[in-house]
């Protein structure tokens, strides 16, 4: 977990508040829409808001709150932002919050996550600035300006606060600084150098949301540990304007389909391979105002090698290939058929086999159906699900026998009562 430190005068301890972050905390999974709820703080784009900032050491382990590693990130230079908006208020509320909820900070159940920042350095406390719940801020003193007014650096959102504390619940512009990145603060050309420890005692800074400065390239895509076929959660980063949503392509429901987010962890998304049990992946990426960038591009890739049974490592990033349009194209029909034969008869009963063989194109799942012949019933079905009305007998896939490829076949198997022939069958496929 993160540890995260601020500071203050000299004379007073320094306290200790831990980032309520990590993978396993997360424990709702919910589409989260992107609009701001009434009454929601507005993103700062073209003018800046002021709030007093701390600083802390590190993202938390494996990941930070925007479920990326420290060692991912596009600059060691990150900053986080609160999840709540409640003035004097430091119950926790379960993480991500109803859409619409007018407690949610500017962290906006993680949809800033990857959007850069310019942060700009402002008044110094003379007082106490601890940020103790109730409290106010800059006790016992005034806000100054210094040498070090105007200094300024780009930074980007890699983190969250959510602590029982001043500063991320009264503050409602506050952000906290990785240390490290204190002292390289610009002025005038050069870093201060030297505004942290002395001349720090959590300062007001301005800051808004800018575009990726100098942004080249394209994204970068990461599995995260026990990712898996059944259970895939990739991180985005090296964004040029944050990131809203993800596509993935289902070749089952030949669409694209909205992908859930990894709890409130915004740039980290829970998507599924082309067909039930596979390793290829395709997806689109949404940007912070909700369209598709580089013009839809498609990027494919395949769960790497690796992650057999699941990925271990905390973050594995992955080439990729781009591409337009839906990954395949169109395809043909799906279509089955259905061929019966007897396995073996006695007096008043058959066991039959039925081999069902898809068509020209993958299959998903399969329904074989046919008429029993007058004083027959059925008996137990194998490798199929059966249902019967009246004298019609429905058998559909199991779970491990559905998915077919072009061409391909399975088998299941039954038993008969009574006199009488297999009757013809018919097959669906979806």
């Amino acid at each position: 977990m993160a540890m995260r430190m601020m500071s203050t005068v000299a004379t007073l301890a320094t306290p200790l508040r831990v980032a309520l972050l990590c993978l396993a905390c997360v424990v709702a999974l919910v589409p989260l829409a992107r609009q701001s709820p009434a009454g929601a703080l507005e993103a700062p784009v073209d003018d800046p808001v002021t709030g007093n900032a701390t600083w802390y050491d590190a993202l938390g382990v494996p990941y930070g709150g925007c479920g990326m590693t420290q060692d991912a990130l596009e600059t060691q230079n990150f900053i986080a932002l609160n999840v709540y908006n409640t003035p004097k208020d430091y119950v926790y509320y379960q993480r991500p919050m109803p859409e619409g909820d007018p407690k949610i900070g500017m962290w906006d159940n993680g949809h800033n996550c990857g959007r850069w920042v310019e942060v700009a350095i402002g008044d110094y406390c003379t007082g106490v600035n601890d940020g103790v719940a109730g409290e106010g801020f800059c006790r016992q003193g005034e806000w100054v300006s210094d040498k070090y007014n105007g200094a300024t650096l780009k930074m980007i959102v890699a983190d969250s606060c959510g602590d029982s504390n001043a500063w991320c619940r009264d503050d409602p512009y506050h952000i906290d600084l990785v240390r490290k990145s204190l002292n390289t603060f610009v002025k005038d050309g050069a870093p201060v150098g030297d505004m942290d420890p002395d001349r720090w005692n959590n300062r007001h800074v301005s800051w808004k949301f800018i575009p990726a400065p100098d942004y080249s390239g394209d994204i970068q895509i990461g599995f995260l540990a026990g990712s898996k076929s059944g259970w895939t959660a990739v991180a985005v980063s090296h964004l040029a304007n944050g990131i809203h949503g993800v596509d993935y392509w289902s070749a089952r429901e030949q669409r694209w389909v909205d992908a859930v987010m990894d709890g409130d962890m915004g740039q980290a998304f829970i998507i599924e391979p082309h067909d039930q049990g596979g390793i290829e992946y395709s997806i689109r990426v949404r940007d912070v105002d909700d369209v598709t960038i580089n013009d839809g591009r498609v990027y494919s890739f395949d769960l790497p090698a690796g992650c057999d049974p699941e990925c271990s490592a905390p973050y594995q990033k992955i080439s990729y290939t781009t591409s337009t349009g839906a990954p395949g194209g169109t395809q043909a029909p799906r279509t089955c058929q259905a061929t019966a034969r007897t396995v073996q008869s006695w007096p008043g009963g058959l066991q039959g086999e039925v081999t069902v063989t898809a068509g020209e194109s993958k299959i998903y799942g399969w329904s074989v159906n046919w008429t029993m012949a007058s004083g027959q019933t059925m008996g137990d079905v194998w490798n199929g699900a059966r249902s019967i009305s009246g004298s019609t007998v429905t058998v559909t896939n199991t779970p491990w026998n559905g998915t077919l490829a072009a061409d391909g076949s399975t088998t299941f198997g039954f038993i008969a009562y009574g006199e009488g022939a297999i009757p013809a069958m018919t097959c669906a496929a979806s």
